[in-house]
């Protein structure tokens, strides 16, 4: 047994953690000295300390060495016995619901092949009564053998009389059977709704494919979440992330009804990571919902708005159309005039607006967006003066408009493992020249922007790890790269711990709370038993979690 996990059994009377690993345990009487490996503090003129005394939820003191007993007082003494101490990672956009349901659902996720998806579905159909709705997630076809999306004929074959829809890995698409497209009322002649499209074959004839809000017109045939099920999916997704290595959640797109269940998720001790919010606003927000303090691992300040679609299913909105499909230029979700009047409230009411805008015309047009709101609504009549809005993916961007984000204060909110997974199709989609600003982080942060770091799970895995390989590599998880790939884009590792840590905490207004290693912050730890500052960056996805400390509470140990 290392030295670390004897010295946190011998606290483990004062720690006391759920039989599972993770839990909210009570603060300790005394506090808590962690000491006996690198620990670094994601502040540039200060990266690296010895030592950092814990008491209650915040850190009291710090040192760089050399620490002796004498420094820890009286403390509580966890020895990391070598392991890296690290600010609490933040995944700066994630689905908090859809993580916790993905553990409990038809999960597509590293699916091979058209072959294997009908494999999985078929399971899936055998244990499902007789026309009730088959629901799964997480394929996406990039790489499959038969170089197309999924139809409505592969699904039949496996799935005649149950309706079914298959959610692609991105969100912005599914494809559907012929029982669903029955169920439905969808014909050769249905028109698809504004921001949505439905994919028709050589003769006119629905495939399956519905793009984006080509969704709604199966929504009605979705299995309903009951209270029940939301519980158990917000419990178990923020038990696997506290299991992972973050500390903090940007949950995006929520429903405002969904926020009183996370509370009481949090009061019963089963939330062991702090939630902060990004509501779904429908057709509008109360602005009673923000700022609620009765929680205090739960923030909720911010709304989540979309511009367009997804590169992958051809929903993003491109400035020329997509090289593989010469007739089509994206999506656009909203239109200027039902955006105007949602961006002018939330500068004069202080509510942070978090805009998904992937294609390089949806972050032009929302760039300008943003600049005409604060442009109409001066400082001197906004809540906030510093309003920290933020455009979520920033995946392509026209070159012209990079310096833009810094220049309007707009803040760039990216999951580095969307790069080294859709990097294997972009070159189709828009070419090697369009790509010069894709995945852009290296010419963002030297135009002046900082980047919120996250992995927009369950799109992807929600890897600690994977985010950081993926930012500072730029390869993918097999060491591929080239040169359509731009290298030149990777970030050096202490922004990337900071993407993570200090830059993510400032995208929510919590970088006086948490980011950073230093006295009077809360005392949220990441801790891996290898150095992913230091270590071959071939190594990074061999580092385990060994520890994860939200408020002083120690809410996740390896075994």
């Amino acid at each position: 047994m290392s030295s670390l996990l004897r010295s946190f059994t011998l606290t483990s009377s004062i720690l006391v953690l759920s039989a599972c690993g993770v839990g909210q345990a009570p603060t300790t009487a005394v506090g808590t000295c962690f000491i006996g490996g690198p620990i670094y503090t994601a502040i540039d003129a200060a990266p690296k300390l010895a030592g950092v005394r814990v008491s209650a939820s915040r850190i009291i003191a710090v040192t760089s060495g050399p620490v002796t007993k004498d420094w820890c007082a009286n403390d509580r003494i966890i020895n990391l016995d070598g392991a890296a101490l690290y600010p609490g990672f933040t995944d700066a956009h994630a689905h908090l619901l859809g993580i916790g349901l993905r553990e409990m659902t038809l999960n597509l996720e590293g699916t091979t092949s058209i072959e294997e998806l009908k494999s999985r579905l078929a399971e899936a159909v055998a244990d499902t009564p007789k026309g009730e709705t088959v629901y799964g997630r997480g394929w996406i076809e990039t790489h499959w053998p038969e170089k197309r999306f999924p139809n409505r004929t592969d699904l039949d074959s496996v799935s005649p009389d149950n309706p079914v829809i298959l959610e692609r890995a991105d969100g912005h698409a599914v494809v559907v059977n012929s029982a669903a497209i029955s169920a439905s009322g969808i014909t050769r002649d249905t028109q698809a709704p504004f921001g949505g499209d439905i994919l028709k074959d050589e003769n006119g004839e629905p495939t399956g494919m519905l793009i984006d809000k080509a969704d709604q017109l199966v929504a009605d045939l979705m299995p309903k979440i009951t209270e029940a099920r939301k519980i158990r999916a917000y419990e178990q997704g923020a038990k696997l992330y506290a299991s992972r290595g973050w500390t903090n959640i940007h949950a995006m797109s929520v429903n405002p009804d969904n926020i009183p269940i996370m509370e009481n998720v949090a009061k019963a001790g089963n939330l062991p990571i702090r939630v902060y919010n990004s509501i779904d606003p429908g057709n509008g927000f109360k602005s009673e919902l923000f700022d609620r303090s009765s929680q205090a691992l739960i923030r909720t300040r911010a709304i989540k708005l979309y511009t367009d679609g997804a590169l992958g299913s051809r929903g993003a909105a491109l400035l020329a159309p997509y090289d593989d499909d010469p007739g089509n230029d994206g999506l656009l979700l909203i239109t200027l005039d039902e955006i105007r009047p949602i961006l002018e409230r939330a500068l004069r009411e202080g509510v942070q607006v978090n805009t998904h805008a992937i294609g390089d015309r949806a972050n032009r047009l929302l760039l300008d967006w943003y600049e005409g709101a604060f442009e109409s609504v001066p400082e001197s009549e906004r809540a906030v003066p510093e309003p920290r809005w933020r455009v979520e993916h920033a995946q392509i961007v026209a070159p012209d408009d990079i310096p833009r984000y810094a220049e309007l204060g707009v803040i760039p909110s990216m999951q580095p493992s969307h790069a080294i997974s859709d990097l294997h199709f972009a070159v189709d989609r828009i070419g090697t020249d369009r790509l010069v600003g894709g995945y852009a982080w290296r010419s963002l942060i030297d135009s002046g922007s900082i980047i919120a770091g996250g992995s927009d799970a369950p799109v992807e895995v929600g890897d600690p790890r994977i985010e950081f390989f993926a930012a500072v590599a730029r390869k993918d998880l097999a060491g591929f790269s080239n040169e359509s790939w731009y290298p030149s884009e990777k970030v050096t590792r202490q922004e990337a711990l900071k993407m993570f840590t200090i830059w993510s905490a400032h995208a929510a207004f919590q970088e006086n709370e948490l980011g950073t290693i230093e006295p009077g912050k809360e005392a949220d730890f990441t801790v891996f038993d290898k150095d992913i500052m230091t270590i071959p960056e071939d190594e990074i996805m061999n580092a385990k979690v060994i520890m994860t400390v939200v408020g002083g509470r120690i809410v996740y140990r390896a075994d």
